[in-house]
């Protein structure tokens, strides 16, 4: 009989993930979570595993040989007390997942404030097209696998690298557990204000990961004074360095050995250039110079592991997206709706810089819920309206509990504007657009719904 594992919190990204990875390794697995819903509800039940609504102590009852507690669980929960009353095995998530998954793999992790989520999709898909069946667990639903998480049956695993604490038990960083041999570091900001004081509290979490990359492996940075720090510190492993493109300041590839750029050459054309001057350009669906750094960083690490130059560009010509990220749920009256999983106001900037790079005669309209724990706590205030500037309409969500006014922050800002309800934003919507705009709801969470309600309005309002 396998081992019985039970994890509380099982329906966030990770978790879920982290379930899916235990079943395909062959342990039997239960879970529970509040508010169970898809898609990883779906995801779970269709794997065959149970899922118990809420936290009562009943579930642990007859005792799992594991409880997998969540970074969202701590003392007060029921089930928590009761695992600790009965003495029951636990462990952290990311623990886990070192110790039954990770052991003995080639880790190719990628960190960082922005794009791990896309990083780590394209780098996962450049070794399945290498036919290196990777495993993975990813933040996200990458179009081309279907899935957050798979095992895989190769040497290598791609990991989405959380600075995030691994437990109320464990307050190291997630990606402190995962060890890798290849790590990217793709931007390093401010954010998780309501665990970290500071971004020098995170520059030392990112030390520590750093010391723990082995010699023989590779660690692939882009810029910034916040990895400058971090890499002063010490370094132990040959790192290689990501320019999107010659800024001031900047050396030129020449003086830079290990240096690689990507420079958007259209909305969906890279020019990307290795190190020893070899030059290819990338035809693919993604736009936005975030996503030509991401690419050239997914590129650079499945260079570590024996993929050629070529093939890499190959397989991100087929790359197909994620969900959620710039994903384009529909063009209901000419009208095209995305959704963005925007959580920082540089990735709130980066992604409508890209689209607005785009060629398009139509206007490009915003949505965009302040939902991160950083921005519901106020600490980006200052950087949200100008972040969405570029934008010629703005539409920003005040929900209930938001213990500061979004209207001061956006004071002066030209287009940008504040709405207290999901049908303010809707009707305010159908008032301004038209045949061939754009509108990108931008949030981390479900927003009430809005992305479907929108898509349903619009069609309705075009066929009136």
């Amino acid at each position: 009989m396998s081992d019985h594992i039970h994890i509380l919190g099982i329906c966030g990204t990770f978790m879920g993930g982290l379930a899916l990875l235990a079943k395909d390794s062959g342990f039997t697995v239960t879970g529970s979570d509040r508010n169970i819903y898809p898609p990883m509800s779906t995801q779970l039940a269709e794997s065959g595993i149970v899922l118990v609504d809420g936290y009562d102590a009943a579930q642990l009852d007859p005792p799992p040989d594991t409880v997998v507690v969540g970074n969202a669980l701590s003392r007060g929960n029921a089930a928590v007390e009761a695992m600790l009353s009965e003495g029951l095995d636990y462990t952290s998530g990311p623990e886990w997942l070192a110790r039954h998954v990770l052991r003995d793999r080639w880790v190719l992790a990628v960190s960082g404030t922005h794009g791990k989520t896309s990083t780590a999709s394209m780098l996962a898909w450049i070794l399945e097209f290498a036919g290196h069946d990777p495993g993975f667990l990813i933040g996200g639903v990458p179009e081309n696998f279907g899935v957050s998480a798979r095992f895989g049956s190769g040497r290598y695993f791609v990991i989405e690298a959380d600075e995030y604490d691994s437990a109320f038990f464990d307050k190291r960083s997630k990606f402190i557990h995962y060890r890798p041999r290849t790590l990217i570091i793709n931007n390093l900001e401010y954010d998780h204000a309501d665990i970290f004081p500071d971004l020098a509290a995170i520059e030392n979490q990112f030390h520590h990961l750093v010391r723990c990359v082995s010699g023989t492996g590779a660690i692939i940075r882009g810029g910034g004074a916040a990895i400058d720090r971090v890499l002063a510190r010490g370094v132990w492993t040959p790192v290689h360095r990501i320019f999107q493109h010659a800024g001031a300041g900047e050396p030129s590839v020449s003086a830079k050995a290990c240096s690689w750029r990507a420079l958007s050459k259209q909305a969906n054309q890279l020019e990307i250039r290795s190190p020893d001057g070899e030059v290819a350009e990338l035809d693919w669906s993604l736009m936005g110079e975030h996503n030509a750094w991401n690419a050239t960083a997914a590129i650079t690490a499945a260079l570590q592991v024996g993929v050629g130059f070529s093939q890499c560009v190959e397989a991100l010509s087929q790359f197909a997206g994620i969900k959620r990220r710039l994903e384009l749920l529909g063009t209901p009256g000419g009208v095209a709706v995305y959704d963005d999983f925007a959580h920082h106001p540089t990735a709130i900037e980066t992604t409508l810089a890209g689209m607005r790079a785009a060629e398009s005669e139509g206007r490009l309209l915003a949505i965009i819920e302040p939902r991160s724990n950083t921005m519901r706590m106020g600490q980006h205030r200052e950087q949200l309206a100008p972040a969405a500037r570029v934008a010629d309409q703005v539409l920003w969500y005040q929900p209930e509990g938001l213990d500061w006014d979004l209207s001061g922050a956006i004071e002066g800002y030209a287009g940008q504007r504040v709405c207290s309800s999901v049908a303010q934003i809707i009707e305010t919507v159908v008032q301004l657009v038209a045949p061939g705009d754009r509108v990108v709801v931008m949030s981390n969470g479900g927003f009430e719904g809005l992305h479907g309600q929108l898509v349903a309005r619009l069609e309705a309002e075009s066929r009136h």
